[in-house]
């Protein structure tokens, strides 16, 4: 059953060691787990790209609270390789994620876009590898000649920020 644990690692590693707080089902029940991009991605072109490289474009407008540091932010998110390759989903994991923002419990990149998107915004990230896994990548846990998320890789997020507190 190499299957479980390797998502329980992602979620994990997504959270860099931290513990992954999930609770019932809320919003959304699947994010999308088609390929994130297509060969010319029309939401990347018009996406908005923040100083530090990272991009979102908002695809649903969410009308509550926006997350600061140390808040606690509950959120559905899909992660897919370049190539569209789905590499954790918090649907799989049972739940959304709770993470408190900017406390690196996270990716810099998710960091940084969950202090810019509103509580019910939908919105699709573009995270270069340096705000990511960088040159260190994620090594398959059954495996560790395997990576799970290669060196070097820049990773699309869709994401649903479900509640903000």
């Amino acid at each position: 059953m190499a299957y479980l644990p390797r998502h329980w690692y992602l979620r994990l590693t997504l959270l860099l060691g931290a513990a992954a707080a999930v609770s019932p089902v809320l919003g959304q029940q699947s994010l999308p787990t088609t390929p994130a991009q297509a060969p010319t991605d029309s939401l990347l072109a018009r996406a908005t790209q923040t100083q530090s490289g990272l991009r979102y474009t908002v695809r649903q407008p969410g009308t509550g609270p926006t997350a600061r540091a140390g808040d606690k932010v509950t959120v559905h998110y899909t992660g897919f390789l370049p190539d569209g390759h789905v590499f954790d989903a918090s649907v799989k994991q049972g739940g959304p994620l709770k993470i408190r923002v900017g406390r690196g419990e996270v990716i810099k990149g998710w960091d940084e876009a969950l202090q810019l998107l509103p509580e019910g915004s939908r919105a699709r990230i573009w995270v270069p590898a340096r705000l990511a896994y960088a040159a260190k990548g994620v090594r398959d846990p059954d495996d560790d000649r395997r990576y799970l998320i290669p060196p070097q890789t820049d990773l699309v997020f869709e994401v649903e920020i479900l509640k903000v507190k």
